[in-house]
């Protein structure tokens, strides 16, 4: 009997901290109810299909400890397991069932750490903030300087991502689109971000951010919340509740609509990171959803915070002494090319004959092909645009080590 009661109380505690590896759903219940803003500005544009979604990000870490100071090295394979869980490039892709592998999807949505900051300063795009506080709860204290946190950078053109050391069990927490601006973003433990450094055994492969950015991106838990629940998106099967354990397939329940099961490897669930490896093509339609026209994220799609030539040129104050994801930079500033967002037609405009007159100018769009070539015959060009689809392009300007390249939005 004792061993029966034993064995009850560990199954009460294992679940107790299964249930809070996210604290999403408890976070979001305790909010007020959110209206999700759209962007009807005059730039705004809408998705194109399939173009490579980037999404800015500055990691706000903030330590009471020094072992909480995570290090570049640490962040940057939070970075890379991002962009690869999103793009379906993880190296444990293969560990998906072949009952399932019609449904996954490459999300083609990209990450990528700040270049210029509010103020169109250089930066690294991390910010390191020695705090006072030795945990924070689920209320965002670790937002707000005021709080001992550290202020959200604008979330209509960034992803502020917390990462701290949270008080209880939860691992890490998300807003839903349509959040207090001043709130809106993630917050993850200190020691369950990345894919190296200071890390818990069971969640080493970044996958806590990668669970978190799904929600702020529009997915909900894959049991929908809810015994044989639903999270809305068709390709999901149903299943009785979460999964807190890797498991082997198929996993099986009166709630399954047919024999392949539970999909437990899906970034949804609650499984360990070892056993976590797809989104589907619906959850792919959902997150990017949130970019179009009327969505949620739709600012991010003009966002140039990751071009570090797009910014003033001026230093931001140091956050951080190591060099960020790499970025193509340019010293040359007698090129003008305006306005940026375009309509109907561009300028280049050159100061300096020598620096355009002659050169290859070539323009590409957001798959990557090129769309048109021509030489430079002066100093002062216009470029028509009213035949392009609306979208990300880059500009080229000469070729090798001396070029130029600059991004364009069509809307």
């Amino acid at each position: 009997m004792r061993l029966f009661l034993l064995f009850v109380l560990f199954l009460t505690i294992s679940t107790s901290f299964a249930q809070q590896r996210c604290g999403t759903t408890e976070y979001v219940q305790s909010m007020a109810q959110v209206t999700p803003e759209v962007n009807n500005g005059s730039y705004a544009r809408d998705t194109v299909n399939n173009e490579i979604l980037t999404v800015p990000v500055v990691i706000h870490v903030l330590y009471n400890h020094a072992s909480e100071n995570i290090s570049q090295a640490q962040i940057m394979s939070q970075l890379k397991a991002l962009n690869e869980d999103f793009r379906r490039m993880n190296v444990d892709a293969s560990n998906t069932p072949n009952a399932f592998r019609n449904e996954v999807a490459d999300s083609r949505i990209m990450f990528c750490l700040a270049q210029l900051d509010p103020r169109g300063r250089t930066t690294t795009g991390i910010i390191r903030k020695q705090t006072s506080k030795t945990s924070f709860a689920l209320n965002d204290g670790m937002k707000f300087s005021s709080a001992g946190g550290d202020d959200a950078w604008d979330s209509k053109k960034y992803l502020n991502i917390w990462v701290c050391n949270l008080q209880g069990t939860a691992l890490g927490y998300s807003t839903i689109p349509g959040s207090a601006p001043d709130k809106d973003g993630v917050v993850i433990r200190y020691d369950a971000f990345g894919t190296m450094g200071t890390l818990r055994p069971t969640y080493n492969k970044g996958r806590t951010a990668t669970h978190e950015i799904g929600h702020w991106l529009g997915l909900k838990h894959i049991w929908g919340e809810q015994t044989c629940g639903d999270d809305g998106i068709n390709d999901t099967p149903q299943q009785e509740s979460y999964n807190s354990q890797c498991i082997n397939f198929p996993s099986v329940s009166a709630c399954s609509p047919d024999n392949r099961g539970d999909m437990f490897m899906n970034y949804m669930d609650y499984t360990p990171d070892a056993c976590m490896n797809i989104f589907t093509h619906g959850q792919k339609r959902k997150m990017r959803s949130m970019f179009a026209i009327n969505g949620p994220r739709n600012s991010f799609m003009n966002s140039f915070v990751c071009d570090s030539t797009m910014g003033s040129g001026e230093s931001a104050p140091p956050t951080d002494t190591t060099t960020s994801n790499p970025v193509i930079t340019t010293t040359e500033t007698s090129i003008k090319v305006y306005p940026n967002p375009v309509q109907n037609q561009f300028n280049i405009v050159s100061s300096d004959e020598s620096k355009i007159m002659g050169k290859k100018i070539s323009i590409y769009n957001a798959s990557g092909l090129k769309i048109t070539t021509f030489s430079a015959a002066s100093a002062s060009l216009q470029v028509n645009t009213s035949a392009w689809k609306p979208g990300l392009y880059l500009l080229q300007i000469g070729e090798g080590k001396d070029r130029l390249i600059k991004k364009l939005i069509k809307y």
